[in-house]
């Protein structure tokens, strides 16, 4: 059984959290620039093992697909072709980034250290994967 590794996508950087072995626990990655993903994630594959990668997939309010959804989709077939063995699912990341930035509030960081959007993006990655792993009873 491999890691499960979540991603909060955006057109400039990506946040990624991973599960520990067990995938009891999500955990924050690192946040990599978009460009540079597909070379991050095969290296990071050669290291750990993984063996499903949930991407987020944001919705409006009425569970309409978002506008950013034409950027994402052509992210993951990309995803699917460059990393045929790992499994793919999708999980609703409404609200993660608000959460995010309540989670940096609620923990104490200064307002300066919020203003850091790669930390957020790692915040939201970790928040889609705590919520898919809940939700999915793993």
């Amino acid at each position: 059984m491999g890691r499960i590794l979540a991603i909060d996508y955006g057109t400039k950087r990506i946040g990624l959290a991973v599960t520990d072995e067990m995938r009891m626990i999500a955990f924050g990655l690192t946040t990599v620039e978009t460009s540079n993903i597909f070379s991050f994630l095969t290296d990071y594959f050669k290291k750990e093992h993984v063996s499903l990668i949930v991407v987020g997939e944001p919705k409006q309010m009425d569970n309409s697909a978002s506008e950013s959804e034409m950027y994402i989709q052509p992210f993951v077939e990309k995803l699917k072709t460059t990393f045929p063995t790992i499994d793919i699912e999708r999980h609703d990341e409404r609200f993660t980034s608000k959460m995010a930035f309540q989670t940096m509030i609620d923990g104490g960081l200064k307002k300066k250290q919020r203003k850091n959007k790669a930390l957020i993006d790692e915040i939201s990655a970790t928040i889609i994967l705590q919520s898919y792993l809940g939700k999915s009873g793993i």
